[in-house]
């Protein structure tokens, strides 16, 4: 989602601001732009796709100037034109917006209303019109601020420049976050701390409803009341080192290739490996006493806690039920008391998925958020943070960020299993070794990708690829389409490979790849028996399996993907790699935009 950066400084800042939106690109975006105040007055940079446009812009027009406000736009309001592009300005304010104003429409009758120009069909360009109006009628920039947030409706963070205020900045943020960094005699915001990184890690993080006002040598926030508060200044553990992608193609390709470590890594905080057994945070509440728990994500995360699912009703007895963070509050869900609600979510910000939890919070559940953030918001409010350890993920397309979220989820199963006395120290202690040995496994599995590369490019050519799975293979096949969708535009679905008789079998010819997971175990007679079903209709089999599933039935599909042997518990932490290594390769044959597809974004901050 949109990235924001601002510096208030004695020094220029335009080579900073480009330096702080490098480090934001990761986010997903579709023009860019600086602003600056100098010479008594605002004025900007803008360009449409690539920061390298902006870049080019700035090398024939450069911008001078020691106080700037710049943003990478992810378009909601209007298309990703230099018009739309931020920042937006009047010839007395200039502002950078990340989320979405709801009542955009009013507002915008009213500034027109007012006689006022809007050059942009964009929702933010109104909010700098509205804060030139208040001014207008004799309002300092506090006032202004203050009251303009108050007329607004929907989730947003801000970044505001005055130009006959240059020694000021101002920030606001409801819904979308927004961090205040402390330099040496010059201030920050950013979207996250990845962005101030390279200036500082003396950060504070916004509260809901804060707007703040920066001068050089601090800041003043206020909450919602327009009250004065504190908000502690933390160190932040994030690198300033820039992130690289070392000798690897893509992010992505990279990020692939970390999983054996940041599995590992991640398994360290939950699992002790000489008494094998689980250790999770402190819990404000006794696992033991759970009756139910719902689970709400988004995307990635939502087929993370699909996986889940099985494992935590087959290990703990526990009743679970999964939805769309975008759909769970709209049916009016039912909570019982004392419930859990275990939210899904890389950034810890997803709009939709905090919303869900504070929705849940606010009806009495328990609330559990596994984040790869630790300081994200809904790790702020949650009651217990499951924190995954895979580090920044640059690649729009989750890949280690999703293998260690179930990783994570695979460890609290088992802990709640444990706690309500279904499964015994011995069985605890058989699942964590079997945890352990899914580094080695991930390992293994990459190395399938010369004979996953081979396969690319006859997929590359298809319209349509149908993925199919049972049980927890079915929501890594839904997780497999989506990788193959996100980063090469090919149209992919994924289905129980029950399902596939009851409707999707129609799509079934010649021309359509169907990709089969089914490690050899419990269910991979009844997914062969549907795979026999494609086959008899002319589809085009790739079977995903291990060497004994390979052995029994790989001779009859059309090619043939290898994975390890495992267990079927951690079957699909390993079937997670080869899964996303074809979505890879065949984007590459595609030349298409791996680490930041089209129309994505890495968080998604609106609703």
């Amino acid at each position: 989602m949109c990235g924001i950066i601002g510096i208030l400084s004695h020094q220029p800042v335009t080579g900073r601001l480009i330096d702080g939106l490098r480090r934001l690109e990761y986010r997903g975006y579709d023009s860019s732009g600086i602003a600056t105040i100098h010479d008594g007055r605002i004025d900007r940079r803008r360009a449409p796709g690539k920061l390298d446009n902006l870049v080019a812009v700035l090398a024939t027009d450069p911008l001078p100037g020691t106080s700037g406000i710049a943003h990478t736009r992810w378009a909601t309001h209007g298309a990703p034109t230099t018009d739309n592009a931020h920042p937006h300005a009047t010839e007395q304010v200039a502002l950078v917006h990340n989320g979405i104003i709801e009542n955009f429409k009013p507002l915008r009758a009213e500034v027109l209303a007012a006689g006022r120009t809007l050059t942009s069909d964009t929702d933010s360009e109104v909010v700098a019109h509205l804060l030139t109006m208040a001014l207008d009628a004799g309002a300092t920039p506090d006032q202004a601020v203050a009251d303009t947030l108050k007329r607004l409706h929907g989730a947003f963070s801000f970044a505001i420049l005055f130009r006959n205020h240059p020694d000021a900045m101002y920030g606001a943020r409801r819904g979308s976050p927004l961090v205040l960094g402390y330099g040496s005699a010059e201030m920050f915001l950013g979207s996250d701390a990845l962005g101030l990184a390279p200036f500082t890690n003396r950060i504070a993080y916004l509260e809901e409803g804060d707007w703040v006002r920066l001068g050089r040598d601090g800041a003043q926030v206020f909450d919602a009341e327009d009250r004065p508060v504190t908000r502690p200044v933390i160190t932040s553990s994030a690198s300033a080192a820039v992130i690289e992608k070392g000798n690897y193609r893509h992010f992505m390709e990279k990020e692939i290739h970390e999983q054996p470590i940041v599995v590992a890594q991640t398994l360290g905080a939950y699992v002790d490996p000489l008494a094998e057994t689980i250790k999770l945070p402190a819990l404000p509440f006794d696992l033991a006493d759970v009756k139910r728990i719902q689970i709400v994500a988004c995307g990635t995360s939502l087929y993370a806690g699909q996986v889940a699912t099985y494992w935590l009703e087959s290990l703990a007895r526990v009743p679970v039920q999964i939805e769309n963070a975008s759909e769970f509050r709209y049916r009016d869900p039912v909570y019982e008391p004392g419930g859990l609600a275990l939210f899904i979510s890389q950034s810890g910000e997803t709009a939709d998925t905090l919303a869900a939890l504070r929705h849940a919070k606010a009806g009495g559940q328990h609330i559990a958020a596994v984040v790869n953030v630790a300081s994200s918001s809904m790790a702020r409010e949650a009651d217990l943070v499951l924190p995954t350890h895979a580090g920044p993920e640059i690649g729009v397309a989750s890949t280690k960020a999703f293998t260690c979220q179930l990783a994570v989820l695979a460890a609290f199963a088992i802990a709640l299993g444990k706690a309500k006395g279904r499964i015994d120290a011995a069985e605890e202690a058989r699942l964590v070794h079997l945890l352990t040995e899914v580094p080695a496994a991930m390992n293994n599995a990459l190395k399938t990708e010369d004979t996953i590369h081979a396969l690319a490019l006859p997929l590359s050519k298809a319209r349509d690829i149908l993925y199919m799975g049972r049980g927890p293979d079915y929501p890594m096949a839904l997780e497999g389409a989506l990788k193959l969708k996100e980063i090469s535009y090919i149209h992919a679905e994924g289905y129980a490979a029950g399902e596939l008789k009851h409707g999707p079998i129609a799509l079934i010819d010649e021309n359509v790849p169907v990709i089969v997971i089914a490690p050899s175990g419990p269910r991979f007679e009844k997914t062969v028996s549907n795979m026999q079903e494609v086959m008899a209709r002319g589809g085009l089999v790739y079977l995903l399996s291990d060497a004994d599933g390979l052995a029994e039935h790989g001779s009859s599909a059309t090619a043939t993907i290898p994975m390890p042997m495992v267990d079927p518990f951690i079957s699909p932490l390993v079937t997670a790699v080869p899964i996303q290594l074809l979505a890879y390769h065949v984007a590459l044959a595609k030349g298409t935009d791996v680490d930041q597809p089209r129309n994505l974004a890495k968080s998604v901050t609106v609703e």
